[in-house]
């Protein structure tokens, strides 16, 4: 379902289930030997996308383990981003010769718990929440704000290796496009030789689902 939101140059692969045969390698299965079993499936199937994913590639399959803050540790010469939540499991990668970062999340298409739009958002992100659910009252706006900032994060660390709030990033939607950008407070990651100020990327609402994706390319991709 994904990939209706990516650009040619990644791969893609979800799923709706847990397969029952999906397995682990070793080293993943140690990360998870006492996690409780909501968390070894999303970290199962995760890992059985990103197989699939890798096959897409041309790639054979590799044991991919959380690094720093719990990213995943990609192999050699490839990009990538992982994402689970209730009812989906996602996993989005492409060639490092072609793709400098990719960010992908999903949520349920749900309110956020009380509290936590506050936490997350700038007074200019809630206000304008505010007349997007007005005319758009099919989609949770503070969901698919807390999503879009997930995919900022998960497409900046691997560039800087450094902590992004949520608060260091304004994002805006346009619901014509179903695209959104992310102006960053903060100076951002030097990418094709240039820094970049913000993030561009794509969202959907599906099957009681938000997807949020961003696929930033290389020069001359």
């Amino acid at each position: 379902m994904i990939e209706t939101i990516l650009p040619g140059c990644v791969v893609a692969a979800d799923l709706f289930h847990d397969p029952p045969d999906a397995t682990l390698f070793p080293e993943e299965e140690k990360v998870i030997e006492r996690a409780v079993d909501k968390r070894r499936r999303e970290f199962t199937t995760a890992r059985f996308c990103v197989r699939t994913a890798l096959g897409r590639l041309g790639l054979p399959p590799f044991p991919i383990l959380p690094g720093p803050r719990g990213a995943p540790q990609w192999p050699q010469g490839v990009v990538g981003s992982i994402t689970h939540c209730e009812g989906y499991r996602g996993a989005v990668l492409g060639s490092s010769a072609e793709v400098s970062t990719i960010g992908i999340d999903a949520e349920p298409n749900g309110p956020i718990p009380g509290g936590t739009l506050e936490a997350i958002s700038l007074p200019e992100e809630r206000s304008e929440l505010g007349r997007l659910s007005s005319r758009h009252p099919h989609v949770h706006w503070d969901r698919l704000l807390f999503s879009a900032k997930e995919s900022v994060y998960k497409a900046w660390f691997p560039l800087t290796g450094r902590w992004l709030d949520f608060h260091e990033a304004s994002i805006a939607f346009d619901p014509s496009s179903n695209t959104f950008s992310a102006r960053l407070l903060v100076p951002g990651p030097r990418v094709n030789g240039t820094q970049l100020g913000s993030f561009s990327g794509r969202w959907m609402v599906d099957q009681g689902l938000i997807l949020t994706a961003i696929v930033i390319g290389r020069q001359g991709h």
